[in-house]
């Protein structure tokens, strides 16, 4: 397995990105437009690829100062547990010293632990109105 690691959004085809989320049961219902309009406003991406073939991604959001923010780091099913996703995830985390970096997860816990995130005692989030439900998804 050749993966590159890519830190930019260049040469990315949205439209085939949305579809291999969908089909890895990944998707959260952001047009692929809007899949790209998230990246392209994160200051920091990083893409595995296997050729010409996205495998994964990631992005993380910060304020150059002392908080970030994981998001969207997906590893293609056929992928997992080759590593893709742990140097996807420590490029990011080298891109924002000092700061902590905040996430979310429903069952990569275990996953996370292994590069020194801990549970933090709360987390609270809402959605203002619908989910997704905005201009920048349509």
């Amino acid at each position: 397995m050749d993966i590159r690691i890519d830190l930019t959004n260049d040469g990315i085809d949205w439209e085939a990105a949305k579809a291999d989320l969908v089909d890895d049961h990944f998707d959260n219902g952001r047009s692929a437009d809007a899949l790209r309009r998230s990246f392209e406003r994160s200051q920091h991406v990083v893409f595995a690829r296997d050729g010409d073939t996205v495998v994964g991604m990631a992005r993380l959001l910060s304020d150059g100062v002392c908080n970030a923010y994981l998001l969207d780091v997906w590893t293609r099913s056929s992928h997992r547990r080759r590593g893709v996703a742990t140097v996807m995830v420590r490029a990011l985390m080298e891109s924002v010293p000092g700061q902590h970096i905040g996430l979310q997860t429903d069952d990569a816990g275990d996953f996370y632990r292994t590069l020194g995130f801990a549970p933090q005692p709360e987390f609270l989030s809402t959605v203002v109105g619908r989910w997704l439900d905005n201009p920048a998804n349509r």
